[in-house]
């Protein structure tokens, strides 16, 4: 009997969610033809603005939301006073929403990020990830809020932004920055999601500490002194730039060179890292259990005592694939910006090409050999490539001497914040404002390095989060506290002192790090240090140039990674390792190898940022350049002169970079002010 062969099933399509259609073009006519004869066809300002306000509603219209024409006939709102009316109810109400949730957040995340409770406790973990903003724009479309600004207000993109900028005024730029929130549609899991991955990020990042005690040198020597405890990469870095004050300062800056590249290879042995009850040769990769009498009685009692080689796997790149998968959930519902790329530029309002040419401006000028010889004469030795993070002008006092100085001063975040008012005077503001300023900033004790949170709505304080170890303030927690206090004045000032709160803040990034770090320039001044004398200028100006040229090949690398990711977005942690590593390399090779030598060196990929933040980091390069710019607006004048632009500057709001440094200096953002000093500095 033949055997007949069963017919093949036929796939079942899986069923259409019709809801989430886009509106029929027809509904769209229709709702304009009717708008247009509701209100009439003679005034063709009211005509453009019913043709525009449809066309941005009809966008992220979807089926499911309903009758569009009954909609645009109910919410069109024709009458100016009867507009401003409504402008001024959703500026009042999204502050409100913004300024809760960023405090229902800051509570959430309290113990994951200031208690120092060893380890996170596991609710506490879970609660980090919560995001109670995550669901308001979605939210807002659901309600159908959104919506109803898109049909009222003009929605931009950054072409028509940068063509229209210098004819703007600041009413026009609180409107962009009201249907600015709600450019996307992206659902409230998926921002939750993206949330999570960045929680998840930092909490890694803020355990990652190295006991420098135990970490030995290429000879098997001790280096460092007992209880130096530092978080990788802020510490690390920080660490080495102090050491060149030091007698041993070169083997330390090599040892702590290695354990960057241990770090980026991810070829560092998994238990080290915390891990103070053994000891770790990072140039052998040798592990040894530590010698009696060497642990520290403050570290912690969990840690593996039980020497081992394995490496830690590849979790370092795993949490930027767990960015990656986040934000490609998210890029077909941003259809101005269908990637984190570009939602990143777009967001910081520089487009990929001008941040792309000022990096290579910086690392592609010739002042880079000049600049090399000069620190090679300064330091009477071939350079090496630790000396990306030399400091000219730094190094002339021991960081123990200044710890000493830090932790007497403060041993307790409290001290700090009792400090702040004379801090703030000593930059000279007037004690009035210093008070008003200290009245609105709160100082946290920080697991991790520290960082700013600003405020969102009047009535709320931004909080100082810093760094204090049980002895008292390290100078490195102490500079960088000074540099979060840069954020919280601009902060502060940028939110209540601000015309509208629509346009809060700074125009992205990048800016509020510019001014951050013309505080953090003043940190040791405010310590009673002397001001350095003799070339000090010229040594400020070659600083500037260092460190710019020193982020900007970090920053280069990022955004070549990211490229790499999406070409490439099923790539395993193990594949982005290393792709990341081959694109450090290939970019030391070709602007760092020929001055610091060191061919293939990994250390451009060595920034916690790119783990926690990912594509950050080039809002570093521009906040030098702008800092760089302001400082040279303010040289010259005395403190008060310095406090008054300070404020001045930070109140021009967020309104586009290039607007924002035309009325705070003169010129837009740009490589050359930095690049000409440079060469003045360099000529004999």
């Amino acid at each position: 009997m033949p055997v007949i062969p069963c017919p093949e099933p036929t796939p079942v399509a899986a069923p259409v969610d019709k809801s989430l259609e886009p509106v029929a073009p027809a509904m769209v006519t229709e709702a304009k033809a009717k708008l247009v004869a509701k209100f009439g066809d003679a005034n063709p300002e009211l005509k453009a603005r019913i043709e525009r306000g449809v066309t941005q509603v009809a966008q992220l219209w979807r089926a499911g939301d309903g009758d569009l024409v009954a909609f645009a006939l109910e919410q069109f709102v024709a009458d100016p006073a009867a507009r401003d009316v409504m402008f001024t109810r959703m500026q009042s109400v999204l502050e409100q929403i913004k300024g809760h949730n960023l405090e229902v957040t800051r509570s959430s995340k309290w113990v994951s990020e200031v208690e120092d409770q060893k380890p996170v406790p596991g609710v506490d973990q879970l609660l980090a990830a919560y995001d109670p903003s995550a669901h308001v724009v979605d939210d807002m479309f659901r309600t159908k809020t959104a919506f109803a600004v898109l049909l009222n207000f003009p929605l931009t993109t950054l072409a028509d932004r940068i063509r229209d900028a210098a004819t703007m005024d600041r009413r026009a730029w609180a409107e962009v920055r009201l249907t600015g929130w709600f450019d996307t549609r992206i659902p409230g899991d998926l921002a939750q999601a993206a949330s999570a991955a960045e929680a998840a990020a930092d909490q890694y990042i803020a355990g990652y500490y190295i006991w420098m005690h135990h970490v030995l040198a290429e000879d098997g020597k001790r280096l460092f002194p007992t209880g130096k405890h530092l978080i990788s990469h802020w510490n690390l870095r920080d660490e080495l730039k102090a050491n060149y004050a030091d007698k041993d300062g070169v083997a330390k800056q090599q040892t702590i060179a290695k354990v960057m590249d241990r770090i980026v290879t991810q070829t560092i042995p998994k238990a080290v890292i915390d891990n103070p009850n053994l000891d770790w040769n990072p140039f052998t990769n040798k592990v040894t259990a530590a010698e009696a009498g060497t642990i520290e009685a403050d570290a912690p009692k969990d840690r593996p005592t039980a020497p081992s080689d394995e490496r830690e796997p590849d979790t370092r790149f795993q949490k930027v694939i767990d960015h990656l998968t986040a934000a490609r959930a998210i890029d077909k519902f941003s259809p101005i910006a269908p990637t984190r790329m570009q939602r990143a530029l777009d967001g910081a309002e520089l487009p990929e090409e001008r941040v792309r040419g000022m990096l290579v401006e910086i690392l592609e000028s010739p002042l880079a050999t000049k600049a090399a010889a000069e620190m090679e004469k300064r330091l009477g030795r071939k350079l090496e490539p630790f000396d990306l993070w030399y400091e000219f002008g730094g190094g002339d006092t021991a960081e123990a001497d200044l710890d000493a100085i830090t932790r007497k001063k403060y041993p307790t975040a409290e001290a700090f914040a009792k400090d702040l008012v004379k801090i703030l005077t000593g930059l000279g503001f007037t004690d009035a404002r210093a008070k008003y300023l200290a009245s609105n900033i709160a100082v946290d004790p920080s697991r991790g390095a520290g960082h700013a949170m600003g405020a969102e709505r009047r009535g709320d304080k931004a909080h100082l989060r810093t760094r204090v170890e049980p002895n008292g303030m390290m100078y490195k927690g102490y500079n960088i506290a000074i540099h979060e206090l840069g954020h919280n004045v601009e902060q502060t000032f940028s939110l209540y002192d601000i015309d509208y709160t629509l346009l809060a803040g700074v125009p992205n990034t990048a800016f509020t790090e510019a001014l951050a770090f013309l505080f953090q320039a003043r940190d040791l001044e405010l310590l009673g240090r002397p001001k350095p004398g003799g070339d000090a200028e010229k040594l400020r100006v070659l600083d500037a140039y260092w460190n710019t040229r020193e982020i900007a090949g970090s920053a280069l690398v990022e955004l070549d990674v990211w490229k790499w990711l999406y070409a490439n977005p099923t790539a395993t942690a193990t594949q982005l390792r290393e792709a990341t590593v081959r694109i450090a390399q290939e970019t030391w090779d070709k602007y760092y190898a020929p001055t610091l030598g060191g061919k293939g060196m990994t250390l451009l990929g060595i920034y916690s940022h790119t783990i926690t933040s990912p594509l950050y980091l080039f809002n570093y390069v521009v906040g030098h350049l702008i800092a760089f710019q302001v400082e040279e607006h303010v040289a010259g004048k005395d403190k008060a002169t310095f406090a008054t632009e300070f404020e001045r500057v930070c109140k021009l709001g967020n309104i586009l970079p290039d607007l924002w440094m035309q009325l705070a200096t003169g010129k837009p953002v740009t490589t050359q002010p930095l690049l000409d000093a440079t060469a003045r500095a360099l000529t004999p």
